[in-house]
């Protein structure tokens, strides 16, 4: 499966489980929910990863943990909050960047309405892997 039918996936069942619950709810009901939402269209998906980095000859074996690993490729970043802040996706590539991954969705379950709460955070694609993105873009800083 193409990274950009995972990310459309992962934002169908988003904007599915906004409209249905609504904004409001706790982060983690909102990633029980998106897990088996994706599980039952037949995505591997993985809660709570913890990850290991090395930097600067240190070992962090619990640096960073993932709301959501995505069949090993994509991260999924969730939140639940008025408004995101520049911080969001930030972390979400640094994420992505610590896991030598191309590709993180920051989801932000907390406001009115989906839309403005979605971010497809990219690290190093071509243009030619990013060309048919269905969210609005942040490249690297």
């Amino acid at each position: 499966m193409e990274l950009d039918e995972i990310t459309g996936i992962v934002i169908d069942e988003s904007i599915r489980i906004h409209k249905e619950l609504g904004p409001g709810l706790m982060e983690s009901v909102y990633e029980v929910v998106l897990a088996r939402a994706l599980e039952r269209r037949g995505l591997r998906v993985q809660r709570q990863k913890t990850v290991e980095f090395e930097y600067d000859g240190m070992l962090f074996q619990e640096g960073l943990r993932i709301d959501l690993l995505v069949e090993d490729c994509v991260v999924v970043e969730l939140k639940s909050v008025e408004k995101l802040a520049p911080v969001h996706a930030k972390q979400t590539l640094t994420y992505i960047r610590l896991m030598n991954l191309q590709v993180g969705l920051l989801i932000n379950f907390g406001g009115a309405t989906l839309k403005e709460g979605l971010k497809r955070i990219v690290n190093q694609l071509s243009p030619q892997q990013s060309s048919v993105l269905r969210v609005n873009r942040e490249g690297r800083s």
